[in-house]
């Protein structure tokens, strides 16, 4: 499978995560249920390492590959952390789009520090998703 396959699915399962979240939420501490989930995708994901045999890579990953793995998945807890608690206080159907703008904000940090290239694509799409974004949160 190409890369437009694997985020597709990403996007289907990212849709997931805020509507079982939601509902599963409801009457649970938002931190509760990070940690809940936080636990099954350690499970799950060491579970595919361990099938696919690269548990032993981890001797080979360099410090600084390990102090950005490190970086995303702190920044990934938080992401985590204030998205549930979003979750919780308001409807899954403003709080996902505005999570998306993570999308747009992707774009621009790339270029600043990525040093990726501005193109009129992917502008006009960070500016659509934006545009996206506030039309669903505050267009009634």
């Amino acid at each position: 499978m190409n890369w437009v396959i694997y985020a597709i699915l990403s996007a289907f399962f990212a849709s997931l995560v805020a509507i079982f979240g939601k509902i599963g939420i409801k009457g649970v501490d938002s931190n509760l249920a990070v940690a809940i989930r936080t636990i099954i995708i350690v499970v799950f994901a060491w579970g595919i390492v361990f099938m696919q045999g690269n548990a032993s890579d981890l001797l080979k990953i360099s410090k600084y590959s390990y102090t950005f793995i490190i970086l995303s998945a702190i920044a990934t807890g938080l992401s985590w952390l204030f998205y549930y608690k979003a979750l919780q206080l308001g409807e899954a159907s403003k709080v996902a789009p505005i999570d998306k703008l993570s999308v747009a904000l992707t774009i621009l940090l790339a270029f600043v520090f990525l040093g990726e290239k501005p193109t009129l694509g992917n502008i006009t799409g960070g500016v659509l998703v934006t545009a996206g974004v506030l039309a669903t949160v505050f267009i009634k």
